[in-house]
């Protein structure tokens, strides 16, 4: 059995519901696929027992009604997971800052350019948009035109 293998064997043996849900896509490539009331115990056996101690990035696309979001963690040997929750657009999602506190530029990413709700996630300056931005105005979901000259003034 490969280290990839050993650890999807013990999502599933500390989180039964992960049966099915967490697979390897290929050789270092572990998937875990999660609903959000079980996400912050799942992330959190990743990091502080399972040993993926380097948050890589979080990925946040728009599914429709939902928005998606994959957190990308690894192993210092290069073993990556990437765990993937949906949540209802205008729900929220809780913070990872706890765990991994730079992870605060990637949620404020997921907030101004998606409109993602993070809990617990501390007062902080906006990213990536200018201060000037339009607070409700979200580029990268998949409805957003952009306003025309001047409306942002009527």
């Amino acid at each position: 059995m490969n280290e990839s293998e050993t650890v999807v064997q013990e999502l599933q043996a500390a989180f039964p519901f992960l049966a099915g849900r967490a697979t390897v896509q290929r050789e270092r490539r572990v998937w875990v696929d999660v609903d959000r009331d079980k996400f912050a115990p799942v992330f959190g056996h990743l990091a502080k027992n399972l040993g993926f101690t380097n948050l890589l990035m979080i990925t946040g696309l728009d599914a429709g009604a939902d928005l998606e979001f994959i957190y990308h963690l690894a192993r210092s040997r290069g073993l990556i997971a990437n765990v993937k929750v949906r949540c209802p657009k205008g729900e929220s999602v809780e913070t990872i800052t706890g765990t991994f506190p730079g992870g605060h530029i990637y949620e404020r990413e997921l907030i101004d350019l998606l409109g993602a709700k993070i809990d617990g996630l501390p007062e902080g300056s906006r990213y990536p948009l200018p201060d000037n931005w339009p607070k409700d105005e979200h580029p990268l979901l998949k409805d957003w035109k952009p306003r025309e000259k001047g409306a942002q003034d009527a």
